[in-house]
């Protein structure tokens, strides 16, 4: 197997708190760091060029943030990692065994950078749903070998959600990984609007996208519950 030569994709709007410390943590990992910015006014792009990341620009919204990053890059896998997220020291070498024992992509356990009895049930819940489902989300650190990405004909540019389309696209057709990981994370948006009106939230918007209901439609349910 040829050595593996590792893409990692930050899409970003207004980041710029933590992006920093994102982008140095992911160029020690990666061949390369490509920062697709959505129109930040913070600096963002700066503070990435400055990090030592490629910085690719255009519209907002994650999946059109996140195909512009893949044409940028020039490696055949690709991480699509938030700018909240830390990867473990070792994430290469665990990729790394993914792909030689057959993998095609996949993603990371996960667990919060913050203590607290309900952000560790939070961050068990995920893990085992993911064990369960074999569907990592844009926060466990999504990998996926490039030919696998381009014959899925990437992700969807859909306002919510591209990120489970994406994965449940991939386990049709390939094999999913689910790496030990964990990456680390911020609970920003569980500690904001409260751990288990969160959860509640997420398999609502879930279910609902199970049964046909439109990312548009699902999109402003979400925005009204955040």
């Amino acid at each position: 197997m040829p050595p593996l030569r590792l893409s990692i994709i930050i899409p970003v709007v207004d980041e710029a708190p933590t992006l920093g410390a994102c982008v140095a943590n992911a160029r020690s990992v990666a061949d390369e760091v490509i920062v697709s910015d959505g129109g930040s006014s913070d600096g963002s792009p700066e503070l990435a060029r400055e990090a030592g990341a490629r910085v690719v620009n255009g519209s907002a919204g994650r999946g059109a943030q996140l195909n512009r990053g893949a044409a940028a890059a020039d490696c055949d896998v690709l991480l699509f990692l938030h700018a909240d997220t830390v990867l473990p020291k070792d994430s290469r070498v665990q990729i790394e065994g993914a792909l030689a024992a057959g993998f095609d992509g996949g993603g990371s356990k996960i667990r919060f950078d913050a203590a607290g009895a309900l952000l560790r049930f939070g961050a068990g819940w995920i893990n085992r749903r993911t064990a369960l489902t074999k569907l990592p989300l844009g926060d466990q650190a999504q990998f996926i070998t490039r030919t696998a990405f381009e014959s899925l004909g990437g992700f969807r540019d859909w306002p919510i959600l591209e990120d489970l389309d994406l994965m449940r696209r991939l386990k049709r057709s390939y094999h999913v990984a689910i790496l030990d990981g964990p990456v680390v994370t911020s609970p920003r948006r569980f500690v904001k609007n409260g751990m288990l009106r969160t959860i509640a939230v997420n398999w609502l918007i879930w279910g609902l996208y199970l049964l046909g209901a439109s990312p548009q439609r699902l999109a402003a349910l979400y925005r009204r519950h955040r």
